[in-house]
């Protein structure tokens, strides 16, 4: 016996259960890909307010880069201190398994490497790893940084 559509909702139901998005929801998809160009091009002043009104520091976009991947992939120092005051998990990895540390690694942004250490940054997390990632770079100033950090 074929199986019956399931009953249409009823009218009075929430939008979700209707199969139709709030009219709140495209303000708020725009106003998270605001946080994330923000991250992206080094907008504190901006990113800070909307921070301090509750924004998640730990906010993911659909690749699971955070605001902090962002700001230390694009070398914006300030940026990352400033995620990193407001609690931004500094090993939280992306989908590719790749985290902040590895891509101020990759890019080549001391200063970022050292403020995601000093918030705690495991250089062993992640695929590649930072320190695989320096070690593969031939940066050795990060290889030498990393030394008695992490899980090695």
């Amino acid at each position: 016996m074929p199986e019956q559509p399931p009953p249409a909702p009823h009218p009075s139901a929430p939008p979700a259960a209707r199969g139709t998005a709030p009219a709140y929801e495209d303000g708020v998809v725009e106003l998270a890909g605001t946080f994330f160009g923000l991250a992206r091009t080094g907008g504190d002043a901006l990113l800070a307010r909307y921070l301090a009104a509750g924004a998640p520091p730990n906010l993911t976009n659909t690749s699971g880069d955070t605001l902090l991947m962002l700001a230390a992939y694009h070398g914006h120092a300030d940026t990352v201190a400033l995620l990193l005051r407001h609690r931004a998990d500094p090993d939280r990895v992306n989908d590719r398994g790749q985290s902040p540390l590895g891509a101020a690694v990759f890019k080549d942004e001391p200063e970022i490497v050292g403020l995601l250490l000093g918030a705690g940054a495991d250089p062993d997390l992640g695929a590649p790893s930072a320190r695989g990632l320096a070690e593969f770079f031939g940066r050795d100033a990060y290889v030498l940084r990393f030394a008695g950090a992490g899980a090695r």
